[in-house]
């Protein structure tokens, strides 16, 4: 089975990935793990004041600081993967590197808001359940 992680370093990845561990049956033997991380764009004006490779750079830092653990958790469970990220709208990106890598299954997590709002998912977990073309796990 191929699976897409959608990390972005929160707390809620970190309940996915333990929850990932704790359900290694679910996604049956050896999974292949296509790990995302999607960063926001720079506004053009900012990225234009700074430089093109300074943006590069701060971009390649933000992924490492989040790709990083996530690397270091497949690792410990001897999984396989490959890991990357990409810089836009993450729920278009995310849809768009599942598509492009046919993945079997999305695994995201979902920022809760407490009160009324935490009922909701988050805009980017419910703009990727809408549109996915696979099923969709939203670990909370």
């Amino acid at each position: 089975m191929k699976v897409l992680l959608a990390v972005d370093g929160s707390d809620d990845t970190k309940k996915m990935l333990a929850y990932l561990a704790t359900h290694e049956d679910l996604l049956g033997k050896a999974p292949q793990f296509v790990v995302l991380n999607v960063q926001p764009a720079i506004p053009a004006r900012a990225a234009k004041a700074v430089g093109k490779e300074t943006v590069q750079e701060y971009h390649q830092a933000e992924a490492d600081a989040v790709l990083g653990p996530v690397q270091k958790f497949l690792d410990r469970h001897e999984s396989k993967y490959t890991a990357s990220f990409r810089v836009g709208h993450a729920a278009e990106e995310i849809l768009r590197a599942a598509k492009k890598a046919k993945v079997d299954l999305i695994v995201m997590g979902s920022r809760g808001r407490g009160g009324i709002g935490s009922l909701l998912l988050g805009s980017v977990a419910q703009s990727v359940l809408a549109a996915s073309d696979c099923p969709v796990m939203v670990v909370r």
